[in-house]
């Protein structure tokens, strides 16, 4: 494994710079010609963190994909949660998913492009959804997927790709991704920095560093349109392409080469952050959300704010949420209680209870489970995660069986926010609003909710800077 090391966050503004202006118009040519429904697959509902005024549904079924093909819009994600699912469980829904795109695709007569949305900090289920997606799609459709594309790039979230190697910023350093907290994760860890050599180690050989197909941010910034276009046009067997990026305006040029490539007859999948679903989306620049936007008018209860996830920068934006300008209660869900007999169902309703009282005078709450994670005797990494579910599950049942309509919900977390969306508030198509801070998306629930027409904030678990929950809470209490 090649050695990488921080880097001071100055090397950004040392690469060379480019006319946006001309990219944009560039870019808006390439992608009327695409003429391709853009389908996003979300593993957690944090994918739509960079996009405003298109639709995000929380089933695959036939008929939801009909109604996503035929939207009106250019893309369309669909949540399925999956980063929350065993092996078997996501092996089950991307044989089911791949089945209902193909079906809806030829019943419509609309082709179409799958980005697989997943984690910036490269955590999923890689490579086995995109490569069930990619041999059930040729078996069924008779295309022939040339490659697979990652791009890990989520300028919102801190996250560059430079010189092939993905980092993650952590103040003043931008910090190689295998040596964050994240590449140790239990269920999802790995050792690689390098983006060739993440791959090669996350199919475990079958595709090999070297094949990997690098686009150079050189030629990025050379506006090397040509010579990016014919990288692409070389790629065959499904083999990986890598995207340097440490702007949108990077992504944007790959775009264009992408979109030339598509017409010359290229067929490609994704694995990708959340910034290629805005740029290929066509998903134009939004102002952040103000409370008028975001609190409905007349509602003179609490709101209340979820916290499932348990990454440091969770934790440190939950103890400057302490620090909030405007009263909070804080009331803790004590997780361990998974380890007693029916604990869990018990802790539900004791947190419910004083929830709802102060919700119902007019006081908002933090609802947080135990920063201390349950230890669990055994290895077995399904077994670990179908803990980790349970508590989850638990916790979300805060929100499903509140009886007190909040002035606004926050969920933190990814995994508990897309469970807030689906099992608590019972979304099954909501509109995305926009972002109330950079990177923290709204969803406006849709009339079939347990709370319609009320806008919920997915706060993803590892991005903003450690006061951004704090701010954003501000926001929403005026």
């Amino acid at each position: 494994m090649s050695e990488v090391k921080p880097l001071n966050v100055s090397v950004l503004a040392d690469v060379k710079p480019v006319d946006t202006a001309k990219v944009d118009e560039m870019l808006k040519e390439a992608l009327a010609g695409l003429n391709k429904k853009i389908i996003a697959l979300d593993d957690d509902p944090t994918g739509v963190q960079t996009v405003n005024n298109v639709y995000v549904y929380t089933d695959w079924s036939v008929p939801t994909l009909e109604q996503a093909f035929n939207d009106g819009k250019s893309i369309s994600f669909i949540l399925t949660n999956s980063r929350g699912f065993t092996v078997a469980q996501t092996t089950a829904a991307h044989h089911e998913m791949a089945e209902n795109i193909a079906e809806v695709s030829k019943k419509l007569g609309k082709d179409f492009i799958i980005i697989s949305r997943s984690d910036s900090t490269l955590r999923g289920h890689f490579p086995l959804e995109t490569s069930i997606l990619r041999a059930d799609i040729e078996k069924l459709t008779g295309k022939k997927i040339d490659g697979e594309i990652l791009l890990p790039f989520f300028k919102e979230g801190g996250r560059f790709t430079l010189n092939n190697t993905h980092y993650v910023k952590e103040g003043d350093q931008l910090t190689p991704a295998g040596m964050t907290e994240f590449a140790k994760d239990k269920t999802f860890g790995y050792k690689s920095s390098n983006m060739c050599e993440y791959v090669e180690e996350k199919t475990k050989g079958e595709f090999k560093a070297a094949d990997v197909t690098c686009i150079a941010l050189e030629d990025i910034r050379n506006l090397e349109i040509d010579k990016i276009a014919q990288q692409l046009m070389a790629v065959k067997d499904f083999n990986k392409v890598m995207v340097n990026a440490v702007d949108y305006v990077d992504v944007k040029i790959f775009a264009i080469a992408f979109c030339k490539a598509v017409a010359a007859g290229k067929e490609f999948m994704f694995r990708s952050a959340a910034a290629i679903t805005k740029v290929l989306g066509g998903v134009p620049d939004k102002a952040l959300l103000t409370k008028e936007e975001l609190v409905p008018a007349g509602n003179t209860n609490g709101g209340i704010v979820l916290i499932g996830s348990h990454v440091k920068k969770t934790t440190m934006q939950f103890e400057e949420l302490k620090n909030c300008k405007k009263p909070l209660n804080f009331i803790e869900f004590h997780a361990a209680r998974v380890l007693e007999e029916g604990g869990l169902d018990k802790e539900v309703k004791e947190v419910i209870a004083k929830a709802e009282e102060y919700i119902s005078n007019g006081q908002s709450v933090v609802v947080y489970t135990s920063r201390e994670l349950v230890k669990l005797d055994t290895d077995d990494k399904d077994k670990i995660l179908q803990v980790s579910v349970d508590i989850s599950n638990a916790v979300v049942r805060v929100i499903g069986e509140l009886t007190v309509k909040p002035s606004f919900i926050v969920a933190k977390g990814g995994i508990t926010s897309s469970d807030v969306g689906t099992k608590a508030l019972r979304v099954k198509k909501a509109t995305v609003m926009g972002q109330i801070k950079p990177g923290i998306p709204v969803w406006m629930t849709g009339e079939e909710s347990k709370f319609p027409n009320m806008p919920y904030v997915i706060f993803p678990g590892n991005v903003g800077e450690v006061t951004t929950l704090r701010e954003a809470v501000e926001i929403l209490m005026g």
